[in-house]
This record gives structure tokens, sequence and C-alpha cells, in this order.
């Protein structure tokens, strides 16, 4: 890699661009019209405005970024996290315009993006799940038998969910009748998709991540975990590592699970896989 595009802003670009100068690879800034005269415009050694202030129109625009990184001649791009970080159909497009996406290959994000899918592969491969329906829900009848089958309470979930919506808790078939179609609304209106799966309903969890690496010749290891029980409407507030809930037994379990679901989804790059203990 010559010279990478970072499609982010802020802290999440300028620490890219730091990591980069260490390696003497170039790098390209774009920013909205907000951002003219953000601190990563001026650190990256280029700097492409993609837009208006509106994220949509500058930061989630993937033909005016398409365009900034063929316009600046940058040969890879490193998307950060959060806006196309993990948009299945963006880096479709890098890989057909033979610029490298620095992360997941589409294929692997779209397996990944849809949390139904996903689960079921994990089932395939006895990586430990949440019990919960297999695949998406396709109608209230399914929904209230499969909930009876595994116990209430449970959650209904956007199969393309993300950031903590399209979620709600069940706790009888009574509010299942009156939540099923709202929560398909939800991912419709949210994510562009109504598809949406049940769990069980874990009371008092502990959340904690794993974080895994892995590179494109098999090697994946685990860097230990994070807890990020404490949140605010399912999104993490604050995230804690060593974990006190972890000890070095667990730990390794749990890190053994996260790399065996990793390699059976292909995956590549950095990832964080969500654990739930009670």
């Amino acid at each position: 890699m010559n010279k990478i595009l970072i499609a982010n802003r802020g802290e999440i670009a300028v620490r890219i661009i730091r990591a980069c100068k260490e390696m003497n690879i170039k790098t390209v800034a774009v920013y909205s019209e907000a951002d003219k005269d953000a601190l990563h415009t001026k650190l990256a050694d280029e700097a492409v405005c993609i837009g208006p202030a509106n994220s949509k129109k500058s930061y989630l625009n993937i033909q005016n970024i398409i365009e900034a990184a063929n316009i600046t001649k940058s040969d890879s791009i490193h998307p950060g996290f959060g806006f196309l970080s993990e948009n299945a159909q963006f880096a479709k497009i890098c890989e057909e315009t033979n610029i490298k996406f620095i992360g997941p290959n589409s294929k692997i994000i779209d397996l990944l993006g849809n949390k139904s899918n996903s689960k079921e592969l994990m089932k395939k491969e006895e990586v430990p799940v949440i019990p919960g329906s297999n695949g998406n829900v396709e109608t209230l009848k399914e929904a209230i038998s499969i909930s009876e089958k595994i116990g209430y309470p449970v959650m209904l979930k956007a199969a393309n969910g993300g950031g903590g919506k399209g979620i709600r808790v069940v706790n009888n078939s009574k509010e299942m009748e009156s939540s099923y179609n709202i929560v398909k609304q939800e991912a419709k209106s949210s994510f562009n998709d109504d598809e949406i799966y049940i769990e069980k309903f874990i009371q008092n969890p502990r959340h904690v991540e794993i974080q895994i690496m892995a590179d494109e010749h098999g090697n994946i290891i685990h860097l230990g975990e994070r807890d990020c029980s404490i949140q605010r409407n399912h999104q993490k507030i604050i995230e804690e590592t060593p974990s006190t809930a972890v000890d070095e037994k667990l730990r390794n379990k749990m890190g053994a699970a996260a790399i065996k679901a990793a390699r059976a989804a292909g995956y590549t790059s950095l990832r964080n896989s969500r654990i739930f203990s009670r």
C-alpha cells in the first residue's frame, strides 16, 4: 500500500494518519464542508472535500469517496469504524475498482451483518449461541410458537440491526402480539430491511466482547476482553479491560470460541465478538 484514503473523520482519522506516517505511507483525508478545518485534514498529505455537512451526502456517499480515491490515485481505503466500515456494498465496489478495502471482504461483511444468518452459521460450526429462532421469523404465529418453546422473556431483534435499534423485550404472548409488527417497522425504518429474529432474553447479563485479529493467511488470535456492560438504550457507555467478571479459565474459553467463530466465517481484519454471560 502506497497511499491510503481514510473514509472517516476526527480522532479516528487522526489515529490512522499517524500510524501511516510511522509506516511511511501517504494519506488522503476526506472531509465534509463542515470539517474543512478539522485536524485530520491538516495532518494528511492530501485532503478532498466529499460533500456538505450532512453525513449521508458526504461520509456515507460511496460514489464521492470512490471518486476521491481515483482522483488522488489512492490504492487503498481505510474506513475506520462507523459510517461505511460495515457496508458490504462499499467493500464490493472497492474490490471491483481494484482499491484495497482495509477490512474484511464484502462477502464476510454481508454474512456477519445479518445476525440471524451469522447465528445459523455459528450453530452449524458448534460455536455456543443464545437459544432462539432458526433464522428469521416470518409470522406472528411462528414468533409466538418459538417464544413459548424457549420460554419467555425473549427479545425481538432486527436481523440487520445495530446501535441498539430494532430491539424489544417481550414477556408474554400478549406483548408479542403488540410488539411483533412494531419491531418489523422499526427494522424497516432504521435499516431498510424488516427481517427479525428471536433470542432468549438473558436477565442481568454481563456484556463482554472478545477482540480478535485475523490475517489473510489463516492466522487468528484474540486480544483479551472488554466489559461493555454499562449501557444506555442498548448502547455501550463505558468499556473496561480486563473484565472483573472474567477469570483466566473463562477468558481462555471465550477466546477460543471467538477464534472458532472467526474461522467459521473466514474472517480477516479486526473485530469484537460479543459474548453474553451471567
